[in-house]
């Protein structure tokens, strides 16, 4: 795919690789610099530079390659089978896993586990998300619904793009929440300047509205029950370290003071957790067969509640 800009007056003086990424907002900017190494963008016609600095009525063009297919081939990885039928499979997904193949991994994933379980998964999605309608992040744990036929897949894939799926999580965030409940309402796109990150400090920013309700306060900590009336990238733990209460354990949008007036069994649990501490706990559906209302839970996953445990030792 080859896009064509035309710099304008405003746009003078700006280096070639920041004039694309402020029109590029799903590239990183070390991926459109390995473009211009690569000779795929061009200035004037003739092959640039990444820290030249463009000037007004300048065209540019930048070809960005399709991806190359990856095939995704079944692997005897154990499944948390929570529910299974003709249609649809449910999944406990474990943290730690990741959902599908993508670049730099074909292996070891959720698919390919899935792959393996079900010789007639749907592949609607493509070779590498057969049956895949929706995804949680690689360190986030819980349930999970996969389509195992084509219909199913675009049956439950249009309830996701509605917004009507019931999704609840869990959360153990820094800080103490004052409110009972509340709403947070911010866009999020990718962030300003850390393009690998999400944020609502964006400049094209899509709605996003995350309910949360207290579950339980600690004297640092709080628990959180959190339902996503969207579903953005990242969305739960962006929101929460937008008000000021990240995820515990959360590497890429929290970081983790530890309080002193913890317990010393509080402090190695938190310390030594390898995620955040974030759990899909429910999710419900309207059966694409039945057509009637079906919901599932996933229990808190040990790491999680030894730490609300020792928490509960605090106060």
């Amino acid at each position: 795919m080859t896009q064509t800009f035309t710099v304008t007056p405003s746009d003078a003086k700006t280096r070639l690789d920041i004039f694309l990424l402020q029109r590029l907002p799903d590239l990183t900017r070390s991926r459109i610099k390995n473009l211009i190494e690569d000779g795929l963008v061009s200035l004037n016609d003739m092959p640039a530079k990444a820290g030249v600095k463009v000037k007004g009525g300048d065209e540019i063009s930048i070809t960005i390659p399709e991806p190359q297919p990856v095939k995704a081939e079944p692997e005897k990885i154990p499944l948390d089978i929570i529910y299974e039928d003709k249609d649809v499979i449910v999944i406990n997904k474990p943290p730690g896993l990741t959902v599908h193949p993508g670049t730099g991994r074909a292996k070891g994933t959720l698919v390919n586990a899935l792959l393996y379980h079900c010789r007639d998964l749907s592949g609607i999605g493509g070779e590498l998300r057969p049956g895949i309608v929706h995804r949680i992040d690689k360190d986030t744990s819980g349930v999970l619904v996969v389509a195992k036929n084509d219909k199913s897949h675009q049956f439950l894939a249009k309830q996701f793009k509605e917004h009507s799926i019931k999704r609840r999580y869990l959360a153990i965030v820094s800080g103490y929440v004052k409110k009972d409940e509340g709403t947070v309402d911010l866009p999020i796109g990718r962030h300003i300047s850390e393009r690998k990150k999400m944020s609502v400090r964006t400049r094209k920013g899509r709605r996003a509205v995350t309910h949360y309700r207290v579950l339980k306060r600690f004297p640092f900590h709080t628990l959180l029950e959190v339902t996503l009336e969207t579903g953005r990238t990242h969305q739960i733990r962006v929101h929460l370290s937008a008000i000021h209460h990240p995820v515990v354990g959360d590497p890429v949008y929290g970081k983790e003071n530890i309080p002193s007036g913890l317990s010393q069994k509080a402090i190695m649990l938190i310390k030594n957790l390898k995620r955040q501490a974030l759990h899909a706990e429910t999710l419900g559906i309207i059966h694409p067969e039945t057509n009637e209302y079906v919901e599932w839970t996933a229990p808190l996953p040990r790491d999680m509640e030894a730490i609300i445990n020792a928490l509960e030792e605090t106060c």
